[in-house]
């Protein structure tokens, strides 16, 4: 499968997913702004699609991301960000979407398991997602981080530099 071809238009994740379910297969969903990937991401997104048998990501937008971390953000565009997370082996499929939090998102791929990173904890994620999530039968994970591995750690590297 090309990089490529794992970006999925959000307007047709509905039929993606439906291909998953008729398949009996469990589908994981993560979400982010994963705008410079480095070995935090990686080991996070691996067990991630551990937990199923496919791992989607839900990319925050260009436009969502600088609502969210500043206008100096992102730093690199969201199609570049779609195609380095297409080529990791553990993504089967990425979405855009453009709201600042993933309820829509969620709401439209209907996830059997919603994994979230240990830097949020059951009582921090976003509650409104956690509630679709847990009241249409799936689960919520919170895996844990890579000490010290953070955009922002190699933000604040670079800068120093």
């Amino acid at each position: 499968m090309s990089c490529q071809s794992k970006i999925i238009p959000f307007a047709s994740v509905a039929a993606w997913r439906e291909r998953l379910r008729a398949a009996g297969q469990r589908l994981v969903v993560t979400n982010g702004c994963f705008d410079i990937l480095h070995a935090g991401h990686v080991t996070y997104l691996a067990a991630a699609r551990a937990l199923g048998d496919a791992l989607m990501i839900g990319l925050n937008s260009d436009a969502s991301v600088r609502q969210l971390k500043g206008s100096g953000r992102p730093v690199n565009s969201e199609q570049d960000r779609a195609t380095v997370l297409a080529a990791l082996a553990a993504v089967d499929a990425i979405c855009v979407f453009e709201e600042v939090d993933a309820l829509r998102f969620l709401a439209e791929v209907k996830p059997d398991i919603y994994a979230k990173g240990g830097d949020y904890s059951i009582d921090t994620i976003n509650q409104p997602e956690r509630r679709l999530i847990e009241s249409a039968g799936g689960r919520v994970v919170i895996l844990p981080g890579v000490p010290g591995r953070s955009t922002s750690n190699v933000l604040a590297k670079i800068t120093q530099t």
